[in-house]
């Protein structure tokens, strides 16, 4: 079961964290995975480590916000490999702030990464997928789409965007074979956590990361690699009748 042998998947934001993790796991299942990061070093190293575990994958290095360079890497894609199967949208960029502390230029920023990355990487799979005669779209929403998460705004709406952009894909194109489905993950440890406590609350680390793990009932963070099983069931046959739907792995906070 949840084999991809004899798939290429193309997975954004693969350089670290959770899309390392979908990357990997992806790959030891049989995939091709075409490892996709804005940076080129991170991509490459993600790439290193799938080979020494024995599977198959090339690096991109591409900024989903600009839709001139997503066009570009898809074409260096199509020079590795003549086929697509999976993409996994997972790129994307935080934000800390209510509206009133959210500046147009975050917004901006917020929505350029987070929804037009979508948009840009979903549109050029799409017309590879249509010409397969089918395939599987996996976005990287988040449970901000689903409940309120106080001084999230850009990242909320940007999130939520990805939820709509996830029901309206299924919609359109479930006749043409293409599946399309949305993990909405709460927090999860990733190296990206890490940074980002220690760059904003320098001195006070252990206190935030406590915090942000008594957000989930279940009184921890989640792991990469748990939403990246999650995602490798949704990308596979085996989830051959799911398409247009959230799945939230979050710790039991939509339940408590």
């Amino acid at each position: 079961m949840f084999a991809l042998t004899g798939k290429a998947a193309v997975v954004t934001g693969a350089g670290s964290g959770i899309g390392e993790a979908i990357a990997t796991l992806f790959a030891r299942q049989g995939a091709h995975v075409m490892v996709v990061d804005v940076e080129a070093q991170s991509a490459d190293r993600t790439v290193e480590r799938i080979r020494r575990g024995g599977g198959r994958a090339d690096a991109f290095t591409c900024n989903v916000a600009d839709g001139g360079a997503v066009g570009e890497a898809f074409d260096a894609i199509d020079a590795t490999t003549d086929q697509l199967d999976i993409l996994v949208n997972n790129a994307g960029i935080a934000h800390v702030g209510s509206l009133a502390a959210t500046t147009e230029a975050d917004l901006d920023r917020v929505y350029a990464v987070n929804v037009k990355g979508v948009y840009h990487c979903a549109q050029s799979a799409l017309t590879r997928m249509l010409a397969r005669g089918g395939g599987v779209i996996l976005n990287m929403s988040s449970i901000t789409a689903l409940v309120g998460v106080a001084d999230r705004f850009a990242y909320s709406m940007s999130k939520g965007a990805v939820l709509a952009m996830t029901m309206s894909i299924a919609l359109d194109y479930m006749k043409q074979n293409i599946r399309c489905n949305c993990i909405c993950p709460a927090r999860i440890h990733t190296p990206f956590v890490d940074q980002f406590v220690a760059r904003h609350y320098a001195g006070r680390e252990q206190e935030v990361l406590a915090q942000l793990a008594a957000y989930q009932p279940m009184g921890r963070m989640g792991r990469a690699d748990e939403v990246a099983a999650l995602a490798l069931y949704l990308c596979s046959d085996e989830a051959a009748f799911v398409t247009g739907q959230a799945y939230p792995i979050d710790g039991g906070v939509l339940v408590a």
